[in-house]
């Protein structure tokens, strides 16, 4: 057989950051090398959660960098100019 799978246990750090998501990924190598990660499918949909919400939050700080100094109002200003 061309490629074998086993599973690696995440091994904590001492000032490991408990905002991290913590994953448990089984490796499938081929010819001895790690070729393939697979997670179970609950951590691969956080983290594609996590992702998204990195790319939205990359999108505001680049609209937001755009817009430099434009002028702004508040919301309750806004309400009173739709009437």
């Amino acid at each position: 057989m061309w490629f074998t799978a086993f599973a690696r246990e995440k091994k904590p750090t001492a000032d490991e950051d408990r905002t991290m998501i913590d994953v448990h990924p089984s490796y499938i190598e081929r010819n001895g090398h790690a070729e393939f990660a697979v997670l179970p499918i609950e951590e691969f949909h956080l983290l594609q959660e996590y992702l998204e919400n990195m790319e939205d939050l990359l999108d505001l700080r680049h609209a937001k960098e755009e817009e430099g100094s434009a002028e702004t109002v508040t919301l309750s200003e806004l309400k009173q100019s739709l009437g």
